[in-house]
């Protein structure tokens, strides 16, 4: 198979496949962000507990990851803009049925399975594997920060909006509204089209025989491990941390508000990670956010709670958020180059909802069985420093596995 250049696959230019993906990034994640603000208004008008939210909320993020690698080896065989595209029908789908969800059952299949598919295939993990194609290697940790900055405006903005769907209209027709914004990206996704083929000095080899490989190789392995941390986090601070700061005393928008300042900060923080990721060694750029989460949350925890506390512990982990996004998809892309991005991300990612599962239930175990959540919180405190200490072997190389023939030199 001859070697075939990005740009020859996709004749969009670069800026509007970087705007069109940006916003894809930012409604999809956006959307999905306001799980949590859901929490009490449903469990308290339909009796459900704590637990079984959380539960819905939990399969969703394992269905999310477990769909992840298949969608992005769809997009980087048959094509990025047709995966997007199904998976937007699938999220707008999940989110209507989500509506009119009567019991607790019905909602791990909806909220759970139907939407965990659905953003799966739809999320900026399968945007990032286009971008991954498009753009040359030396600016991809920081076009893959733009990506992420976007997710996080998406949350900001989702946040409080939601927050204020849920207060006119009730929760259910804030669903029915998110579900329609969702549909956007139907038309936007063909921006997108095209899938990778093989760059120049990449191997060419079947896709299972290539995830055989990745698998083998001990860096890319240290790298799934830590990534499991990082969705742990984010789902348990995604889902119960309104419901936490109104248990502390604040108002509901004051908590919606601080879970939109994460994404506001984030904005700042995943384009700083981007820029410094094709600067500075990434693993230990990631070693670092870990630990900063870690000493930032016990400080958060030991000081008095009030809404100033909870602002400035929101725009600190902001800056952290999903900063570990581009540094962790830089790498994949420079161990495996981009012919697999879509697929080698996407089983990282998996580990990252593997770890969101366990931080959303056990956030609702916690709640239903103590009363509160410092059990959990002290458990993201102990696995943060784990996986700082994890990051620091993982070398920034090329996996040798995966260096295909050298093109030969001009002239």
């Amino acid at each position: 198979m001859s070697a075939i250049t990005a740009r020859r696959v996709l004749p969009v230019p670069l800026p509007v496949i970087i705007v069109a993906g940006c916003f894809i990034a930012m409604v999809t994640f956006g959307a999905r962000s306001t799980s949590g603000i859901f929490l009490l208004p449903m469990t308290e008008d339909l009796g459900w507990s704590r637990e079984g939210f959380a539960m819905a909320l939990a399969i969703q993020n394992l269905v999310w990851g477990i769909t992840q690698p298949f969608a992005g080896g769809m997009a980087d065989k048959f094509g990025t803009g047709r995966v997007l595209a199904a998976g937007a029908l699938v999220y707008a789908l999940g989110l209507f049925l989500w509506s009119i969800t009567p019991t607790e059952g019905i909602f791990m299949l909806t909220g759970g399975v139907l939407m965990g598919v659905g953003i799966g295939t739809a999320s900026f993990g399968v945007v990032m594997a286009a971008f991954g194609r498009a753009v040359p290697p030396e600016k991809r940790s920081f076009v893959f920060g733009i990506a992420t900055a976007a997710s996080s405006m998406g949350q900001f903005v989702f946040a409080p909006l939601g927050q204020a769907f849920i207060s006119n209209f009730g929760w259910q027709t804030a669903l029915v509204y998110l579900g329609l914004i969702i549909l956007m990206v139907v038309p936007l996704s063909t921006m997108l089209r095209g899938q990778t083929q093989s760059a120049p000095g990449d191997a060419d080899m079947p896709f299972m025989q290539a995830l055989s490989k990745a698998l083998g190789h001990g860096s890319y392995r240290l790298l799934v491990i830590g990534f499991f941390v990082c969705g742990f986090h984010l789902a348990f601070i995604t889902v119960h941390f309104p419901a936490f700061l109104v248990q502390c005393g604040l108002t509901p928008e004051a908590s919606s508000w601080a879970l939109g300042l994460i994404g506001l900060f984030n904005v700042a923080g995943s384009l700083l990670a981007g820029w410094l990721g094709d600067r500075l060694p990434k693993q230990i750029l990631l070693s670092v956010i870990y630990l900063l989460r870690a000493v930032g949350t016990a400080a958060f925890l030991l000081l008095p709670i009030t809404e100033v506390s909870a602002y400035i512990y929101a725009a600190t982990l902001g800056m952290l958020w999903l900063a570990t996004v581009p540094l962790t998809a830089g790498l994949v892309s420079l161990f495996f180059g981009p012919r697999y991005m879509g697929m080698l991300y996407g089983v990282a990612f998996l580990s990252h909802q593997i770890g969101s599962f366990f931080g959303v239930w056990l956030g609702g175990v916690s709640y239903d069985m103590t009363g509160d959540y410092y059990a959990v919180w002290y458990l993201g405190i102990i696995i943060g420093l784990l996986s700082a200490a994890i990051h620091i072997p993982i070398k920034e190389v090329k996996a040798p596995a995966f260096i295909g023939p050298q093109p030969a030199p001009i002239g």
